[in-house]
């Protein structure tokens, strides 16, 4: 398995992940939108084959963000989510920021269970976050020390 820089040729099967992973989605032109933008965005490969991707930025000059970061359900438990968010958090880390944030559906206990073992702490619920009325976990992790953002 291997990370890489996300290329437009990937778009499609980022998409499909996507799709596969969140009852809500990002649209395909805001994926495109984003990449032109200039965000992080990484994808993990098998055998040459897209398996998943992590997209993230700097939120506030000493905040980061992880915007969405996803696997196909038929790899996932094999690394490459681990893979992915450890390559971002090291992207983020280089940039002097103290905190990084992220969202998570309040009812995706496996993943606020897989960001606690990054050592991501809960700051706080924001309910009816997704346009499906579930709320949103805000979760962060600190890379320096300084006042927490919001």
């Amino acid at each position: 398995m291997k990370v890489r820089k996300f290329v437009p040729t990937d778009l499609k099967r980022v998409f499909e992940i996507e799709n596969m992973s969140f009852n809500q989605s990002y649209g395909i032109n805001m994926f495109q939108q984003l990449y032109e933008m200039g965000i992080g965005f990484l994808v993990a490969e098998e055998d040459n084959y897209v398996i998943g991707y992590v997209m993230f930025w700097i939120k506030y000059e000493n905040q980061g963000h992880i915007i969405s970061i996803a696997v196909d359900k038929n790899y996932r438990r094999l690394g490459a989510g681990t893979h992915l968010l450890v390559k971002a958090i090291a992207i983020l880390s280089l940039l002097n920021l103290e905190t990084i944030y992220l969202e998570v559906n309040e009812n995706n206990v496996g993943a606020v269970e897989f960001y606690k073992n990054f050592n991501f702490k809960i700051d706080r619920t924001v309910p009816g976050y997704y346009e499906n009325g579930d709320g949103a976990i805000i979760m962060y992790l600190k890379l320096r020390e300084g006042k927490v953002s919001r």
